[in-house]
């Protein structure tokens, strides 16, 4: 069995590496580049100018490593999902924009006088919060104490987006706080590259703590996620050479953190393909059967090669639409 504190210092030490904290609507994600030095690391802790990350509980942690399907037939996404019991991992789920008072738990010593504000989202799994030192913000935002975001004429929000606060989203496992521009119109209408944060009240309108994707078992709830380098893509999305030494990686991680069945439906295909079967003769029943069953093919295409053997494989079960959520093929999307 892998050892999670071991895996996440390492994974917190590789620019491959992403991480998010949130729900299914809002989140904030920590992404370091290849040679940007951290101003603080410690005990499962990295920051850097652009954001920071820190793990404070594994009590009770149970990982569950996943693999999704990509809209892209030649790659696939994966991830560790840091999960809790749901009695646990529950927050506060506030509506209402609420002063919490200094940050004294902040991450770097400069911010721990800055002011946070939960910013009432209401997500079981994350408190999303800002933080800001600048007092005419904190002003307005005390004299909306109280008061939903979204109700029509509160200026809060559009104070928000003006002043780019730093977000912090808090779970039952650590936080993550993002220190840049909050995207929109101040940043040509696209999240900043490295640490960022999304609030999408459409799928937060779910209620949902994480994508149908992500197959956390009944009674956890995912409260970190950790996002290792993929081995078809880089951080930013963009095509790579296939990574051999990612991929072996993150398969061990699957072998000891990933759900039997989707584990016992992919061997079984990589068996059946290198036995030459007929693919008519493998049915896979359910969901986590049929991502299972897409990826085996689509991993021993890139691992060993396209044939016209695998060619047939994918025609039977490779095509046609895929059911995934927020398919952004880059980490914490």
């Amino acid at each position: 069995m892998a050892d999670l504190h071991a895996v996440l210092e390492t994974h917190l030490a590789d620019c491959q590496a992403g991480w998010s904290i949130g729900s299914f609507g809002a989140i904030a994600e920590f992404h370091h580049d290849d040679g940007e030095a951290p101003i603080v690391i410690g005990p499962l802790t990295r920051a850097t100018p652009r954001g920071a990350i820190r793990i404070e509980r594994l009590e009770d942690v149970e990982p569950v490593a996943w693999e999704a399907l990509s809209k892209n037939p030649e790659r696939w996404q994966h991830g560790v999902a840091l999960c809790m019991p749901a009695a646990q991992a529950r927050r506060a789920a506030r509506t209402v924009l609420t002063d919490l008072g200094p940050d004294a738990d902040a991450i770097r010593a400069a911010d721990r006088t800055a002011i946070r504000f939960d910013m009432g989202l209401g997500q079981a799994n994350v408190d999303f919060c800002i933080r800001t030192d600048d007092p005419d913000l904190i002003a307005l935002l005390r004299a909306q104490d109280g008061r939903s975001l979204f109700d029509p004429g509160n200026p809060a929000m559009g104070a928000i987006l003006k002043a780019h606060p730093h977000r912090v989203a808090l779970s039952a496992v650590g936080r993550c706080e993002v220190y840049q521009k909050i995207g929109g119109p101040d940043t040509g209408g696209v999240s900043p590259l490295g640490p960022h944060t999304h609030v999408l009240p459409k799928l937060m309108a779910a209620g949902r703590t994480h994508s149908a994707n992500i197959p956390v078992p009944e009674g956890l709830m995912p409260c970190a996620m950790l996002h290792p380098g993929n081995p078809t893509m880089t951080p930013l999305g963009q095509d790579r050479a296939f990574d051999t030494r990612l991929f072996e990686r993150f398969q061990g991680l699957l072998s000891a953190w990933g759900p039997p069945g989707y584990l016992v439906t992919k061997h079984r295909a990589w068996a059946a393909i290198e036995a030459g079967d007929d693919p008519g003769q493998t049915v896979a029943s359910t969901r986590i059967e049929r991502t299972a069953l897409r990826n085996a093919i689509r991993q021993r295409a890139r691992s060993h090669g396209a044939t016209p053997s695998l060619a047939t494989w994918s025609a039977a079960h490779d095509l046609g639409n895929i059911d995934v959520e927020a398919d952004a093929d880059s980490p914490g999307h």
